[in-house]
């Protein structure tokens, strides 16, 4: 599946588990409940990604953990906040460059609507 692909499940998987649950409960409930509809979708999930970082030629084990890794192209990173802010999309998009990913999505399950809480993050360019 293409990063798009995997986006579009991703955003229809996530609406749907708004749907039924609701906003208001803690990330970690729709980090496994997400992580088994898109498996259920047949995409391979990652949850808890630890993500190195390198700095001047240094690795450093402890860099981040990314919520979901999303058939090894995606980055989910999930909410349970009153709104998305700017600091939030900032963090997906460091994540996406530190990792050379393409695309990721910051999901706002804190949102009434669950439209309103998706964000989607490009690093680059999609179409290549």
């Amino acid at each position: 599946m293409t990063e798009n692909e995997i986006g579009r499940e991703v955003v229809d998987a996530a609406i749907e588990l708004h749907r039924e649950l609701g906003p208001g409960l803690l990330e970690s409930v729709y980090e496994s409940v997400l992580a088994r509809l898109l498996a259920e979708r047949g995409i391979e999930v990652e949850r808890q990604v630890s993500i190195p970082v390198t700095f001047r030629n240094m690795r450093f084990e402890e860099g981040f953990r990314a919520d979901i890794v999303a058939g090894r192209k995606v980055i989910l990173e999930l909410k349970s906040v009153e709104a998305i802010t700017r600091a939030h999309q900032k963090q997906l998009l460091t994540y996406l460059r530190l990792t050379g990913l393409k695309l990721g999505f910051v999901l706002n399950f804190g949102e009434e609507l669950m439209k309103n809480g998706i964000k989607r993050i490009i690093n680059g360019d999609l179409s290549a």
